[in-house]
């Protein structure tokens, strides 16, 4: 249980810290990841191509960290505050000027061989939306 939330932590710390190498270091090769109220993709290249956007569009940090792990270390989860900034216009959502959010947000992990084998992503986004674009 120990191991899987250090992973957690560590995958949490990498992305705080801009650190997409080591991030993706703690994914397995055919990772799974669900998308926010989108697709599901597989594998790490398809992960860093996802990461390489969305780092384009926003800039992000997650505080309030709260990580949980089921007893034998193949499950965790994780709940914290997106505190974000929107940089540039992303495809069918409100227009980019630099508008900053601060959002609940959790994920939830499948680990295997000490890696990240699968990540889904909640977060509510009509709350996102009427952040970044009240008028809406």
């Amino acid at each position: 249980m120990q191991q899987a939330k250090q992973l957690i932590e560590k995958y949490y710390q990498a992305f705080n810290n801009g650190d997409m190498d080591t991030f993706l270091s703690l994914l397995t090769d055919d990772v799974v990841h669900d998308i926010n109220q989108g697709d599901r993709e597989q594998g790490k290249e398809a992960f860093a191509r996802f990461m390489d956007k969305m780092n384009h569009h926003y800039r992000e940090q997650l505080v309030d960290m709260v990580v949980m792990a089921n007893e034998d270390g193949t499950r965790a989860a994780a709940e914290f505050v997106v505190l974000g900034e929107y940089l540039n216009t992303d495809e069918g959502l409100p227009e980019a000027n630099g508008q900053t959010y601060r959002l609940p947000a959790g994920a939830f992990f499948d680990i295997r061989d000490g890696k990240v084998a699968r990540v889904t992503n909640y977060y509510n986004l009509g709350d996102w939306i009427a952040q970044v674009d009240p008028q809406q």
